[in-house]
């Protein structure tokens, strides 16, 4: 059972305390199509002008960001290229810079503390703030919310609005903050719920997906005026963990504790482009990948006793994993050599016709450590292979610290690095750390550490894979009765 907050009580059993002046707790501050906005910004001849932004320049990808006047014309996250063009043939399709993202991301972040203090960012292109005292009122919640969009202004970021949410918690400021876009300022009180939230679709919600959406019509509720309605049991047993009792919390306005995490996995994952899509490309950008985590998982002091590798094609749903499990190691030549043994039957049905990349190329590679320990609670090595395997991973690492990133790589990358593929990325929740992720020689055009990137690349993907899958099913011919 989740423990209710302390001073929610009045809000548990009986109908809320109405006019109370200081139930507002959060601000929260979403940038309207960011990656887009930002372009515009930079240039100011894309405005007013139907913007795309696209991981790779690719027919075969999706559009990770749209501007306002893209989305008029039903282009959106997760739009296939070919079907933005055929929605828009106007449209300008720009190939993503992650690292200018980051760096006006950090700008941004500034003006806001210049006005109020923020806390950690969700992602990229949103960032929640926690009212205190006077600032709870609604008025001077809403002045501070002005002060942060005059703000932009004054700084010169004429071309990127963001919509305010100010709420009880940020679970509800985050969901007003999309109520009224772009450029919008929505409040939602104590004595507003649950009626202002029951026009909203469920998927509306954060943390309800389409698989979340079908458990919640199977548990009987397909409308937002019955998630409200439901009792705290049912929605436990609609998520079938303590999340629903959470839900049902957050629902009605209290502030939960954050949950503590620890790290599970490192990993990296890369779309390929088109000069890649082929066997040895995929495999080089895996083996980069993959030399990457092992250099983060240094960083951080981890062994990792697991290794998951996918990789998924074009036209395919079915998609090439391993997953690997291993007494718990950091040094990079033993897991490329684990790599390069688990992509073997791979190989094998490229050289049988099994395979054929000419019509299935691969899109896009991962590698993920998991089961990870750290390091001083695993005993050191005993074989001498092993001690000099660790021994040249420390050297790899101090001679590109001092001279940057892959100043010194293994062969089996090359490709990749020519390519320049699987640059640094931007990543939810965490600052890019340059000298583990950006890559000697090569302008920063994108960053890989960024945790908020990271996670927004991941939704990207999955978005991608999806458009692919029901483009194929709306190829297929019907079948006979």
């Amino acid at each position: 059972m989740v423990a209710i907050p302390v001073g929610a009580e009045e809000r548990s059993g009986s109908p809320p305390r109405r006019n109370h002046p200081m139930t507002l707790r959060c601000l929260f501050v979403d940038f309207n199509s960011y990656f887009a906005s930002v372009e515009q910004q930079d240039d100011p001849r894309l405005r007013g002008r139907p913007v795309g932004v696209v991981p790779v320049m690719a027919e075969t990808t999706c559009c990770i960001a749209a501007s306002y006047e893209a989305k008029a014309f039903g282009v959106k996250t997760g739009t296939p290229v070919w079907e933005a063009r055929e929605r828009c043939p106007d449209i300008v399709l720009l190939q993503a810079r992650p690292a200018r993202y980051v760096e006006v991301h950090h700008l941004l972040m500034d003006a806001i503390q210049d006005c109020i203090p923020h806390g950690k960012p969700e992602s990229i292109d949103e960032v929640p703030c926690y009212l205190l005292g006077r600032e709870r009122i609604r008025e001077n919640a809403e002045a501070i919310a002005r002060k942060i969009k005059r703000t932009f202004l004054d700084r010169g970021f004429d071309a990127i609005g963001c919509s305010i949410g100010i709420a009880p918690n940020k679970f509800l400021a985050k969901t007003a903050s999309d109520m009224q876009k772009p450029d919008g300022l929505t409040v939602l009180e104590i004595a507003d719920l649950p009626q202002r939230l029951h026009p909203l679709e469920l998927r509306d919600f954060c943390g309800i997906g389409p698989s979340m959406e079908k458990r919640l019509r199977r548990a009987g509720i397909s409308t937002t005026a019955q998630l409200c309605a439901a009792s705290r049991e049912h929605l436990r047993a609609a998520w079938g963990s303590v999340d629903g009792e959470r839900y049902w919390l957050q629902l009605r306005g209290f502030e939960l504790p954050e949950r503590k995490t620890a790290r599970g996995s490192v990993g990296h994952s890369h779309v390929l482009g088109p000069e890649l899509r082929h066997y040895e490309g995929a495999r080089s950008v895996l083996f980069k990948l993959l030399a990457k985590a092992a250099m983060r998982l240094r960083h951080e002091c981890f062994l990792a006793g697991g290794l998951a590798i996918r990789m998924r094609f074009v036209g395919l749903d079915r998609r090439f994993e391993r997953d690997l499990s291993f007494a718990p190691i950091d040094d990079t030549p033993t897991l490329l050599k684990l790599l390069g043994d688990a992509l073997q039957p791979l190989e094998r049905a490229l050289g049988n016709g099994r395979w054929k990349p000419q019509r299935h190329p691969p899109l896009s590679v991962s590698v993920t450590l998991v089961h990870l320990e750290p390091r001083g609670s695993i005993s050191g090595e005993l074989m001498a292979s092993r001690r000099r395997s660790r021994d040249m991973s420390a050297l790899l690492d101090a001679v590109n610290r001092r001279y940057g990133n892959n100043a010194l790589y293994f062969g089996a990358m090359q490709d990749a690095l020519s390519q320049k593929a699987a640059p640094m990325r931007i990543a939810f929740g965490q600052i890019p750390q340059t000298d583990l992720e950006e890559d000697v020689g090569i302008a920063q055009e994108s960053l890989d550490g960024h945790e908020l990137w990271l996670k927004r690349e991941r939704q990207f993907k999955v978005m991608a894979e999806t458009a692919h899958r029901e483009a194929r099913e709306k190829r297929k011919p019907p079948s006979r009765p």
